[in-house]
């Protein structure tokens, strides 16, 4: 196997490994609802890694969750998908392939700061959280027979202001490690 291709899957498997820690880290807020970080790296790893090996690191980090890994905020198992919990995981996934889509694998050639990267970076992101939350609020209404301003007000408005943050911690942090990434995943020019 090419050393590249080990390397990508071997990074998939760091992010897998950082998406699980990081739903451990949380950041109490007022109001009840605190900021955790896994969303921060599930965005991560479409941003730095690309779409197709971001969303393997995802579906590492799912696939743990449903052996009963305790990855997931509440206990895992295959009866995580019953619960509002459930349309946010969906969404993680769906997130990093599109946030990795719009970013692409990183290039060694690529320039560590452009304008356009991070536009690219930026929307990748904002795309990503967006989706997290629109899956979230649409399995919701489903799952609770509940209107779509009543799912916005318990799956939306209360993460929006860590969401808002993450997002913008991401952005650096994205420029910082694609350059990283890309001396390891992808030597081509």
């Amino acid at each position: 196997m090419k050393s590249s291709l080990r390397n990508r899957y071997v990074f998939s498997a760091v992010f897998a490994a950082m998406i699980a820690v990081s739903g451990f880290f949380i950041v109490p807020l007022p109001g009840g609802v605190p900021i955790v970080l896994k969303n921060l790296f599930i965005i991560l790893s479409g941003t730095v890694l690309g779409g197709f090996y971001g969303s393997i690191s995802v579906l590492v980090f799912i696939a743990a969750g449903l052996a009963g890994i305790p990855v997931f905020v509440i206990p895992g198992g295959p009866g995580v998908f019953f619960t509002p919990l459930g349309g946010f995981i969906i969404g993680y996934f769906f997130a990093s392939l599109i946030a990795g889509i719009i970013c692409g694998i990183p290039k060694v050639c690529e320039k560590k700061i452009s304008l356009n990267l991070i536009l690219r970076i930026f929307i990748a992101s904002f795309s990503g959280f967006t989706l997290i939350l629109a899956c979230g609020v649409f399995y919701m209404m489903r799952l609770n027979s509940i209107t779509l301003s009543a799912a916005i007000a318990a799956g939306v408005l209360p993460f929006l202001p860590g969401d808002l943050i993450k997002l913008v911690i991401g952005i650096p942090l994205a420029l910082k490690l694609r350059p990283i990434a890309a001396r390891y995943i992808n030597n081509e020019e």
